[in-house]
């Protein structure tokens, strides 16, 4: 039996040391500003055939993995609502500063840099194995009363503030 698993693990380790760079690539990014200030994002994106097999077979789950890392390096709280192989939601708790006025709301969202998310992923083991393009095709944040601005192709999105009611 132990040599039955220890084949397994040299077979495992052979084909993702064989397999060609893994290739994360962000599609879509949508932000959906609510009225408190607390913002739904969803995610499309594109994983190889070896990161999804490691979804798929649950070695890394997911969600878990992408809590602890919005958590941790981007210092915020946010809850999983769903996560597969070509898309994951999140709901991030105090994303954009609110403001009361008189006649209307205020909304001010924080300056997002992808640059971070590719320096979090340096720190994981299996860094040299993924090539990972964060900049999302297309960054659309949506607010409360419908208006939206898009970003495409941009590693860092800036700070915006948005003014309803008015």
């Amino acid at each position: 039996m132990k040599l039955l698993h220890g084949a397994l693990v040299v077979v495992l380790l052979a084909a993702f040391l064989a397999a060609p760079a893994g290739a994360v690539t962000v599609h879509h990014l949508t932000i959906m500003v609510s009225g408190n200030g607390d913002a739904q994002v969803d995610v499309q994106y594109d994983l190889n055939w070896l990161e999804q097999a490691v979804v798929f077979t649950r070695i890394a789950d997911p969600g878990t993995e992408l809590t602890s890392a919005l958590e941790t390096n981007f210092d915020v709280t946010v809850d999983v609502t769903s996560v597969d192989t070509r898309q994951a939601s999140v709901l991030v708790q105090h994303f954009a500063a609110v403001d009361s006025l008189p006649g209307g709301t205020r909304y001010v969202t924080p300056e997002l840099s992808f640059g971070k998310a590719q320096r979090a992923l340096n720190r994981y083991w299996f860094a040299p194995f993924v090539s990972a393009d964060f900049s999302p095709d297309v960054t659309r944040i949506v607010f409360p009363d419908g208006y939206s601005e898009e970003f495409y192709n941009q590693m860092d999105i800036p700070s915006i503030s948005h003014t309803t009611g008015i």
